[in-house]
């Protein structure tokens, strides 16, 4: 299979480990070598309630017994797909209310600047450095790494970048400004949070100019900060909010979400104002909403404060710089690329899943399932300080 894997699968680099995999279940990452593995990764935050969770699959099963897809989104009332919509309704902040879902993170990303472009009628976007968003043309004409960009140019114009956390740059939002796009807490830069007031003087400004404030939450988003969306630790809700990854458990979704008077801008000229086939999906919707209604009912929120603690009581250690993050989604500074690869690649060897951060490779990523067991967390933890050991 692993031959099969380099020959005939399209790869994105030229180390990928082709891992081969047997099985997946709760926290653990079964491979055809007989071994087992604990995941501090999920899928880079997908997994939101570790693998194969029974409520997920079963709720997966419950739908295709019924129908797959029937029509393209949004023609037909269809079960799952409304009740989500419901329930994300219910369990976010006004103004927020109308639900589009679509298939990815970054789908959503161009869905959500669509929207903000077609509602307020302007063209200029700012976004920030170092943000990352997706790798559409769309999504990635808003991230700002230049290496990845570079040789994909043209991209979208009309792209102010300013600095996250920087309040000066915020007179770079002006009246020409159709929405400011921003992770609450940036991903691929290493986890790094808003600081002080910073969010509410963003929004504040955007207000004062008429911008439209669009919160990227496809990493944070689905209890890994300890709330649904980590906006809310914050004090402010965006205009626009975009989700993905975690929202799923495990499948392919994204969704944007806005108050119905925004929203409603898609819809007329032009009618189909954003179309997708299978967004919407009731498959996947069937699984999301599972995803949601555990995430909202379990308690696991509730214990995500008390994860973060632990593991940043036994991640102490010489090579250990900082730990930037908030909740499961930390970002363990260990100085250098290679060095941070090579602790990587032992910890699978020892039995342990981590990765490292897209931009900042000397970060070594953590973004375990919320399921993940206080043991389990002892034990990773052990793995990588003992790694860390090695000569």
């Amino acid at each position: 299979m692993q031959n099969d894997f380099f020959k005939y699968q399209a790869q994105t680099t030229q180390f990928a480990a082709g891992f081969e995999v047997e099985k997946a279940e709760g926290s653990y990452i079964y491979g055809k070598d007989g071994r087992k593995y604990l995941d501090f990764v999920a899928g880079v935050s997908a997994n939101t309630l570790g693998h194969s969770h029974p409520k997920i699959i079963s709720a997966i099963k419950d739908q295709a017994d019924k129908y797959l897809h029937v029509m393209v989104y949004g023609e037909y009332a269809q079960e799952m797909p409304v009740k989500l919509c419901r329930l994300l309704a219910e369990s976010t902040p006004d103004p927020l209310e109308v639900t589009y879902l679509v298939n990815s993170g970054a789908e959503a990303i161009d869905g959500a600047l669509k929207l903000a472009k077609r509602y307020t009628g302007r063209e200029e976007i700012v976004s920030f450095h170092n943000s990352y968003h997706g790798n559409t043309h769309g999504a990635l004409s808003v991230s700002g790494n230049e290496y990845h960009k570079r040789e994909f140019r043209p991209l979208l114009p009309l792209v102010d970048f300013i600095e996250f956390n920087k309040e000066e740059d915020l007179e770079n939002i002006t009246h020409k400004t159709a929405c400011v796009l921003l992770e609450t807490i940036q991903g691929a830069a290493g986890f790094i949070l808003p600081e002080g007031d910073y969010l509410k003087k963003l929004k504040s400004r955007c207000e004062e100019v008429g911008a439209l404030l669009i919160l990227d939450e496809i990493q944070p988003g689905f209890g890994r900060t300890g709330k649904l969306f980590a906006f809310e630790h914050y004090g402010i809700v965006p205009d626009i909010l975009v989700m993905g990854k975690g929202m799923g458990g495990g499948v392919p979704v994204g969704a944007f979400m806005s108050s119905r008077r925004i929203m409603e801008s898609l819809s007329h000229s032009p009618k189909l104002g954003h179309i997708t086939t299978f967004g919407g999906n009731p498959l996947i919707a069937a699984a999301s909403h599972a995803t949601l209604k555990e995430v909202l009912e379990s308690g696991l929120m509730a214990e995500v404060a008390e994860k973060e603690k632990l593991f940043r009581e036994l991640l102490v250690h010489p090579k250990i710089k900082n730990i930037n993050g908030k909740g499961l989604m930390l970002a363990v500074n260990l100085g250098q690329p290679e060095y941070t690869l090579q602790v990587a690649k032992r910890c699978m060897e020892e039995g342990l899943v981590v990765f490292w951060q897209l931009y900042r490779n000397e970060y070594l990523r953590i973004s375990p399932p919320l399921t993940l067991s206080f043991d389990e967390i002892r034990l990773g933890c052990q793995i990588i300080t003992d790694v860390l050991d090695e000569a």
